[in-house]
């Protein structure tokens, strides 16, 4: 059996028969994506403790999920939803793995600081540094709640731009990961603040 005979969504027909040949042949096929992936996101994980493998075990649980829960009458192509499930999987690694090291929001630290000579600052992300009920906000809860709750508002892209964003990653840097011009990014990154200021003030 070659996967070159058969197409994503027959493939997957086969898997949801339990033909584990045809799961085999969809993770063969899938793996370069997901070890590409890992590795363009890994440049941007030093000094946190993570492994190329972590991420790209993480992918390879995205495509496992990916392909468990497709369903063509709902989705894009497979490729699309899968590399979706696929980098959100990594990048919620990376950014647990960026909240255990500096417990941003969780320690109380200034929305003013910046961490690891990046351009991140979060007064800049949403606002001015004007006391305001976004920064009584942020003091309140914790980081996981927030990016919990606030996700739930945005699009697989947003959600993706966010946690990149708030991971310490600049423009350049989320545009090469997600394969986006930097327009497309900053286009983004100005939706979330206007969704943003509008579930502060729900």
């Amino acid at each position: 059996m070659d996967y070159r005979e058969y197409n994503d969504n027959e493939l997957i027909q086969y898997i949801s028969e339990q033909n584990e040949e045809a799961t085999r042949i969809m993770f063969d096929k899938y793996t370069p994506l997901v070890n590409n992936l890992a590795k363009k996101l890994y440049k941007h994980c030093s000094n946190l403790g993570l492994e190329l493998n972590d991420l790209i075990q993480e992918g390879l649980l995205g495509l496992n999920s990916a392909i468990l829960s497709y369903d063509e009458t709902k989705d894009n192509i497979f490729y699309t939803f899968a590399r979706k499930c696929i980098e959100s999987k990594m990048i919620s690694l990376v950014v647990s793995a960026r909240r255990q090291k500096y417990r941003l929001l969780n320690e109380s630290v200034s929305l003013n600081e910046t961490f690891d000579n990046d351009s991140l600052i979060f007064e800049n992300y949403i606002g001015d540094n004007s006391y305001n009920p976004e920064h009584r906000f942020f003091e309140q809860i914790e980081e996981k709640d927030l990016i919990d709750s606030f996700t739930k508002k945005l699009t697989n892209f947003e959600e993706e731009v966010f946690l990149l964003k708030i991971s310490g990653l600049g423009y350049k840097e989320i545009s090469n990961i997600l394969e986006k011009d930097r327009k497309a990014v900053d286009n983004a990154l100005q939706r979330i603040k206007i969704k943003l200021k509008a579930f502060l003030e729900e």
